[in-house]
């Protein structure tokens, strides 16, 4: 290998990858094997924002034939479930990640991490503090003052022992008191000043029942869990870059034995969204989504039944990058990555969404004809299918006019058009509901015409997708957008239920399919010629197949913008 080519491969790894080779050609890296991990609060589904993390920590680990573990941060039990915790678990494999044997736990180590806050008392490094919630904040200062000392600081290590105790054993309710580090208040880093390392909380845990009713901090349990795991690069969000100090100091507590290290990236931001769990879950307790799996919202569970694949969405979250500055990436890179993706994979099928009748006066009552369709273009090896062809049709309303505006090239009285794959037909006319509305076209075909090809070689510029009437299978499509109008929710009020999409959701009752959909089932990606992608629903039945749209042919949002002159 050239000189030339490592140089361009050097300069093409990011922030992180540099670290690590680096580590890794310097000794610095225990056992030369990188251990990642993958740190998950159960307290909700995972989102999009959490792909980026995912692939992050589990594609370093396969870069460099590492380990990447699977740790449920399980530190508050009041909002944590075992059905948060069976969704991490299936979002992961269904991006194609696997931990292995290495699935922990934060409630894994409570039982030393008592051990190490005993020992912080015992050296007075730690106190019982009996301060308010309200007058902890007020003493803890600002980002331009210091904080002052608790009354409760400096409490003999006879009577924080005993009070530590007694917190354990329930004898004092919620708020009472609260376990500090004693560092330092006058910190110029917040999460320095006397940092909380354990609270009351009488709740059930998924995992250790009511075995404890005093639970270890967030910034207290990570960093031990990782040094207890042997974790060598611990990579996480920007927003806890000010926590560093803390995890470091967390680290290096008497006793522990191993040293990582904390690298920070920029979270994963895109417009259009909310990536907080508490407004999620907000959106489902308002009844305003279907649940957490709702194919509106941006949970990887979300988009899974939307019919987003595994594929694209790796795609996107490598085309975003890793970098140390936040950023928000637009809504139509997502969806563009998913277009492409489905594109070489989707099944092209005939489906018809506002059918009106199409009615071939001169075809044979009784004949039944089947074509030869390529299931899609894009992959030879999709192969190809049957699809039946009769007297009657449905064809999408918008296809015929009674009076066609110029530049019309569908079907209207005395023009021909083509049928995909089958038949030239010329409409001749058509019927009308009390309303006034059309509901049946009738038309004449050309019998010469078979396949597209005509004997004296005419070409048409119309061109519809059909289904027969008869063999025609009828189902719910549900027509899904953007949650949110704004590419910013809640920007200028403050509130993001402000800015609902009312259309985000659109149901259509009585399309009509093609028949070989009936083969179809979740997970299983279709193009509908010209209306877009789609995937059928958790919600069909053999009786009653559901659809849901992954995503336009077109980015028809960006061209809005764009006659918007935004």
């Amino acid at each position: 290998m050239s000189e030339e080519i490592r140089t361009e491969e050097k300069e093409s790894l990011n922030f992180i990858e540099k670290i690590i080779e680096d580590d890794l050609a310097n000794g610095r890296v225990p056992n030369n094997t990188i251990v990642t991990r993958f740190p998950p609060e159960p307290n909700g589904y995972l989102h999009i924002g959490h792909i980026k993390s995912i692939c992050l920590n589990f594609g370093l680990a396969q870069k460099y034939n590492g380990i990447c573990h699977l740790r449920l941060d399980d530190t508050n039990p009041a909002k944590e479930d075992m059905e948060y915790i069976d969704s991490i678990k299936s979002d992961i494999r269904w991006l194609g990640f696997d931990w292995g044997e290495h699935e922990y736990y934060a409630s894994d180590y409570y039982d030393k991490l008592h051990e190490i806050a005993i020992d912080l008392i015992r050296k007075g490094l730690a106190y019982v503090d009996s301060q308010t919630p309200e007058q902890v904040k007020e003493n803890r200062g600002t980002l331009t003052t210091p904080g002052k000392n608790s009354p409760d600081r400096d409490r003999s290590i006879e009577e924080n022992l005993r009070l530590f105790k007694e917190m354990g054993e329930g004898k004092y309710p919620e708020g009472k008191y609260l376990l500090r580090a004693k560092l330092d208040m006058a910190s110029p880093n917040i999460n320095m000043r006397d940092p909380a390392l354990y609270r009351i909380k009488f709740a059930e845990h998924p995992r250790t029942g009511n075995k404890w009713c005093v639970y270890p901090m967030y910034d207290f349990t990570h960093p031990i869990s990782d040094a207890i795991e042997g974790i060598t690069h611990s990579i996480c969000t920007l927003e806890f870059e000010d926590h560093r100090p803390a995890y470091d100091w967390a680290c290096s507590i008497d006793g522990i034995e191993h040293t990582p290290h904390q690298y920070e990236f920029a979270r994963l931001n895109i417009n259009y969204f909310v990536m907080s769990k508490r407004k999620l879950l907000n959106l489902v307790n308002l009844g305003i989504v279907s649940g957490w799996d709702d194919p509106r919202m941006p949970t990887i569970s979300g988009i899974r039944r939307r019919g987003y694949s595994p594929e694209s969405m790796k795609d996107f979250v490598s085309r975003v990058g890793v970098a140390k500055v936040e950023s928000v990436v637009d809504y139509s890179l997502m969806e563009f990555c998913v277009r492409e993706d489905l594109n070489k994979r989707a099944k092209r099928v005939m489906a018809v969404l506002d059918p009106i009748k199409l009615v071939i006066d001169n075809y044979p009552e009784d004949q039944v004809e089947y074509f030869e369709i390529e299931n899609n273009p894009e992959d030879p090896m999709a192969g190809k299918r049957t699809m039946p062809f009769t007297k009657e049709l449905y064809i999408e309303r918008e296809d015929f006019m009674e009076v066609p505006p110029k530049g019309y090239h569908r079907l209207y009285i005395g023009n021909e058009i083509r049928l995909k794959t089958a038949y030239y037909v010329t409409a001749t006319s058509c019927e009308k509901d009390a309303d006034g509305n059309v509901t049946v076209v009738h038309c004449t075909y050309d019998p010469e015409s078979r396949g597209g090809e005509t004997a004296d070689g005419r070409k048409v510029k119309g061109t519809s997708h059909w289904v027969s009437a008869k063999y025609a299978i009828s189902g719910e499509v549900r027509l899904y957008d953007k949650l949110f109008k704004t590419e910013y929710p809640g920007g200028e009020t403050g509130n993001y239920l402000d800015d609902l999409n009312p259309d985000s959701l659109i149901v259509v009752n009585d399309a009509k399919l093609e028949p070989s959909v009936a083969d179809s089932k979740p997970g299983d990606y279709l193009q509908f010629i010209r209306s877009g992608y789609f995937t059928p629903d958790y919600d069909s039945t053999p009786d009653h197949m559901v659809f849901n749209r992954t995503v336009t042919l077109k980015d028809s949002w960006a061209k809005q913008k764009a006659k918007m002159g935004l």
